[in-house]
C-alpha cells in the first residue's frame, strides 16, 4: 500500500516536472530550472518565425502538388475540395453507357468499368477528374482506357471531354434560367 503511494507521488512529481520544462521551453527565455537557454537571438527569431508562419498557414511545405496531399493532416479541418457541379453531372450524363465502379465528390473523381458506346463496337473504361470549380476545361481530365489496356486516340479523348464541358455549359444555363 505505501508503496503504490509512493509510486503515485514519484509519477505526479515527473509529470509537474515535465509540464514545468515545457513552459519554460515554449518561452524561449530560460532552461529547464530557469536558467539560461543557449538559444542565440537568431535561433529564437527563426523560431518564431516558424511559429507565426505555421499559425497563419503560411508554411513553404504547405502547397498542394499531388491528389494524395489531399490526404495528409492539413491545420484547417474544414478545408475542402471543390468540385464544379456541372462538370461533375455532365460527365455523369455523357458516360451514362459505362457502368460506374466508384465516384468520390469529395475529391472529384469517376471512375468507370467498361462499357461499348451506343453504335460503338470497342468498349471503353473513363476515369473522369473534375479539379476545380470553375466551368472551364482546365477543371477537367479524361483518361480512357480501351478494352484489354489498349491506348485511346487523343482525339477520341478530346472529343469526350468537348462533350462533356458542352453538356456542363448547357446545364448551366439551363439552371440560370430558373
Amino acid at each position: 500500500m505505501i508503496l503504490v503511494q509512493i509510486a503515485r507521488m514519484a509519477l505526479a512529481a515527473s509529470l509537474m516536472l515535465s509540464l514545468s520544462s515545457c513552459g519554460g521551453i515554449a518561452s524561449g527565455d530560460s532552461g529547464l530550472f530557469g536558467g539560461k537557454s543557449s538559444m542565440t537571438e537568431k535561433q529564437r527569431a527563426e523560431r518564431d518565425a516558424a511559429a507565426e508562419a505555421h499559425r497563419d498557414g503560411k508554411s513553404k511545405s504547405e502547397s498542394r502538388t499531388s491528389l494524395l496531399d489531399l490526404f495528409k493532416t492539413s491545420d484547417d479541418p474544414n478545408t475542402t475540395v471543390e468540385v464544379n457541379k456541372y462538370i461533375w453531372q455532365a460527365s455523369l450524363e455523357v458516360l451514362n453507357f459505362l457502368p460506374i465502379e466508384s465516384v468520390d465528390p469529395f475529391t472529384g473523381v469517376i471512375v468507370t468499368g467498361y462499357g461499348r458506346p451506343p453504335g460503338g463496337g470497342r468498349a471503353y473504361r473513363a476515369t473522369i477528374y473534375a479539379q476545380d470549380p470553375a466551368l472551364d476545361a482546365r477543371s477537367l481530365k479524361v483518361a480512357l482506357q480501351g478494352q484489354g489496356g489498349a491506348s485511346v486516340a487523343p482525339e477520341t479523348v478530346r472529343a469526350v471531354e468537348d462533350a462533356i464541358l458542352t453538356r456542363a455549359r448547357q446545364l448551366r444555363v439551363r439552371d440560370s434560367r430558373l
